[in-house]
Formats: structure tokens, sequence, C-alpha cells
């Protein structure tokens, strides 16, 4: 089998252009691996490192309560407990599970958690990736089913109601990371800050001159940092998913790990990668999965919901954009070519 598997999920360069007028803009920086992938948390304003530090506490927080892999987290624990009784959780994943029920909702149920069990058999992204027989994903299809989470509000417990389900919040547990590091650095002053987490890229404020940040989308399997177009935002959650991020090839086929929870097969949709513009991370992070809706109906669900944006590559290399990014959007690699829906 020949393997390939990206050690980071989607880069998203971020143009800091000097010559500020703030001279204690000078940046601060470190990077950390949490999350299945590395984290780098910037800060643009005179600030002790400490800042950065809390940050990486928020995200290892995150992780140890919602990480399939670790196995006390408080996914984990709903997991072995699937089918037999409801487990309390804290607010922090009460909260990030019935966001991605809702998102569930919103994507027609292609964004699904519980498709736990299949993302098992496929292992995608581990040295264990394979694919499994088609009797194998049938048979746990039937055990994914986001309907079939039980929330109790008033407890704060989370209930799977048949045995053999489980939850991966990989999806969605990212962005709420990155949210929660963001809500910690403006608690302590930070104005002006970039969160990178693998890819889920989250602004504080603009840069120290008041300009807004530029953000370069990654080009489809090309090395890390050549970007195909440029959007510029403020404070904004800029969030791709992608057929590169994760995947392995075998018999001359790429296998990636956006899987549809509906065939338990990767989408199969002529998509290279969707990228989801919106206020919170948490939110372009479920979104960017409307990628297994495929182009049509994504661009339909990303152009109705309010103040988000999305950018649309196919695998010939051609990007649509929703309306509100008009004039806000360029290409820079001609290999691409802008359309129009």
């Amino acid at each position: 089998m020949k393997k390939f598997i990206a050690l980071f999920s989607i880069f998203l360069l971020i143009f800091i252009f000097s010559g500020c007028s703030n001279k204690n803009s000078q940046p601060i920086s470190d990077t950390k691996f949490a999350l299945d992938t590395y984290c780098t948390l910037t800060v643009y304003d005179k600030v002790p490192k400490k800042v950065l530090d809390d940050g990486f506490k928020a995200i290892e927080d995150i992780e140890k309560k919602m990480s399939v892999t670790i196995e006390d987290s408080e996914v984990s624990e709903i997991n072995k407990n699937a089918g037999i009784r409801p487990v309390k959780v804290s607010p922090d994943t009460f909260y990030v599970i019935k966001k991605a029920i809702h998102f569930s909702e919103i994507e027609k149920g292609y964004f699904d958690i519980t498709v736990g069990p299949i993302v098992n058999l496929w292992n995608i992204g581990t040295d264990k990736a394979r694919v499994p027989s088609a009797e194998e994903i049938k048979a746990k299809l039937p055990l994914v089913n986001y309907k079939n989470i039980v929330l109790d509000e008033k407890n704060m417990t989370v209930m799977l109601k048949d045995k053999g389900m489980s939850i991966d919040l990989g999806g969605i547990a990212k962005g709420y990371a990155a949210d929660k590091v963001a809500e910690v650095l403006k608690k302590e002053g930070v104005k002006h800050a970039i969160i990178n987490l693998g890819g889920d890229v989250l602004t504080i404020g603009t840069k120290p001159d008041g300009t807004n940040w530029r953000v370069g989308i990654q080009t489809p399997f090309k090395p890390r940092g050549e970007y195909f177009g440029i959007v510029e935002v403020g404070e904004k959650a800029v969030v791709t998913s992608g057929v590169y991020e994760r995947y392995f090839e075998k018999d001359g086929k790429l296998y990636h790990h956006i899987l549809n929870p509906f065939t338990g097969y990767p989408a199969d949709n002529h998509l290279y990668s969707v990228t989801i513009i919106t206020d919170t991370s948490i939110d372009g992070d479920a979104l960017a999965k409307v990628f297994v809706m495929g182009l049509d109906e994504g661009l339909k669900v990303a152009e109705n919901l309010p103040g988000v944006e999305a950018i649309f590559v196919t695998d010939d290399k051609k990007v649509y954009i929703t309306s509100g990014l008009k004039g806000n959007f360029r290409i820079t690699d001609p290999e691409y070519t802008l359309m129009t829906k």
C-alpha cells in the first residue's frame, strides 16, 4: 500500500507586512503540537509570553475533554457507555456536541459526529489506514445517526442510544478550541493576534496598523505555503477542509479523510477543498463539512447563511465563491480560474 499522510491539516498562509505604525507590535509567537496538529499563536501586542502559555492551556484543556484518543476523555466515556447510560460532561463538551447537532440539521446529515464507527474502520491519518470491505461498512452504517444522541441540558449529560455508537469531534472541536483561545487572549488585553490551529485560522482584531489581514488559501497538493488565492479579513475565522489534509493511496486511488456518513466512503464529488469564512471558528469548522454535500448544494447552504462566506475549489482547478466575497477575493495562481455560478 502506498501511503501519504499529511502532517498538517491545512496551512493557510497569513501575510503580515512590515512597516506597521505601532512600534510595539513586534509579534511574539509560539508553536506546540496539540489536537493532532501544529498550533501556532502569534500576538502583535506588547504582552508577556505567559499570555501565549495561557492560550495553549486552553487548547490542552479542550483536547483532554474531547479527544477520542485519550482514554479518559469525556468523549471516550460517552463512547464507552453507548447504549448503557448517560455520561455527565463539562459545559464545554456539552456545548460542542449541541452545536454539532445544530449543524447536522443545517447540513442535512452530511456532517455527523456519530461517524466514529466508520472513521475507526478507515483509520485515515494513522499508520493503520486501510480500505475496509463493503460488508464492514454496511455493518457499521446503522450506527451513524446524530438523531440518536440524547442531550439532557438540566443534568448536563450526553448519551448515545445504541451500543457500538461513537462520536468523533474531530470536525468541530478544533474550531471551538480556537474560539476559547481567542477568549483567553482578549481577557488578557490582546487586540491583534492570529490563532492558527493546523489550518483553522482565527484572527483577533486587524493588523496593528488597522488594515485587514490577508489570508492566502493553500493550493491543493502543493508544498505547504503555496497558495492559489488571497482573501482579506478583519476579525474572522477562516477554516478549510480539503481532500489533501489526510489521505492515503491504494491501487492508484486516493482515499481522503472527509467521509460521507450516508455511504461510509470518502466523499467523491470532484471537490478539492472548501474554505469557510465566518465570525467564529466553531461555526467555520462545522460548516466546512458542506464539502460532503458537493458544489451545488454546499454553495447553496453557505449562500443562505447570514455572516458566512465560502470558497469552493473543484478538481479541475475552478474556484467558486459566495456573493459576499466578490471584490474581496482574488486568484493569484494562473492555473486556477474564478468562476461565476
